[in-house]
């Protein structure tokens, strides 16, 4: 799996419990990417298994298989 994205509606705050909820799934999916949006603010992170965290980026990066 590439990328999961965690789609939240306009009038919810994107927050820590919120990335908590999407690493959770990704416990299971062990993917590369993850995106979180309420359609309004967007947020893309790289995932660091050695390192068991997420790293925040600019954009997702062009799929290159």
């Amino acid at each position: 799996i590439h990328l999961i994205v965690e789609c939240k509606a306009p009038s919810i705050n994107i927050n820590q419990e919120t990335f908590d909820q999407i690493a959770r799934y990704n416990l299971e999916l062990n993917a590369s990417y993850l995106m979180v949006t309420n359609g309004l603010i967007h947020y893309y992170c790289q995932m660091d298994f050695k390192n068991e965290c997420y790293l925040f980026l600019k954009e997702i990066p062009v799929y290159n298989p």
